[in-house]
């Protein structure tokens, strides 16, 4: 009876699964679905198989989901309906390159007006506007941490690492990490330095 199930239990898991496998194959964003998926799985590399670890970052993690249906696109509408995606996390960006990485998706709002490649945003963060139409630009290689806030029409630069909780609403330059409340450069090119932003 227990291998009945768990046959039954396959067997419907592979047909919900087969359409974001057909979308993957024939998307015109699959050469960037598979930077996401390096960046979240980086095994891939060594592997080759992205189709196999595709699927299980679909069933395994559903903050992989909303950044799969973003790239997407409309057609996420209906493959939603039989995987979900995490109802905490909001990607209302429309230009994010490849290899974007969410830790946890948690309460966690992304509304740019673009971000770069090799994004790391964690939970509980907070992308967006300070009115009606500014909000941040996040160039290549940014990492934000947990609870931080990135707010307005500012430019967060290339290399750049928020720390937790931080309240950035200025421009940070590359190859800065900036902490605290309000946002300030603790490093810069490697060397601590404390700096205003």
């Amino acid at each position: 009876m227990l291998k009945l199930f768990k046959y039954f239990f396959y067997t419907l898991r592979s047909i919900v699964i087969i359409p974001h496998l057909f979308f993957f194959i024939y998307s015109k964003s699959n050469n960037i679905i598979k930077k996401d998926i390096e960046k979240w799985n980086p095994s891939v590399l060594e592997s080759g198989l992205y189709s196999r670890v595709l699927l299980k970052l679909l069933i395994s993690r559903n903050e992989f989901r909303n950044v799969f249906y973003h790239r997407l696109g409309k057609v996420s509408l209906v493959l939603n309906l039989f995987l979900p995606k995490c109802n905490t996390l909001f990607i209302t960006t429309k230009t994010i390159g490849e290899g974007l990485f969410i830790q946890h998706g948690f309460a966690t709002i992304i509304s740019a007006q673009s971000i770069g490649k090799n994004a790391w945003i964690n939970q509980q963060v907070t992308i967006g506007y300070s009115n009606n139409s500014d909000c941040p630009i996040l160039l290549d290689n940014v990492i934000v941490g947990a609870g931080a806030k990135v707010i307005g029409g500012i430019t967060i630069g290339n290399n750049v690492v928020i720390g937790a909780n931080a309240v950035v609403t200025k421009n940070v330059p590359n190859n800065c990490t900036v902490i605290g409340v309000p946002a300030y450069i603790i490093k810069r090119n490697g060397l601590k330095v404390k700096e205003l932003l």
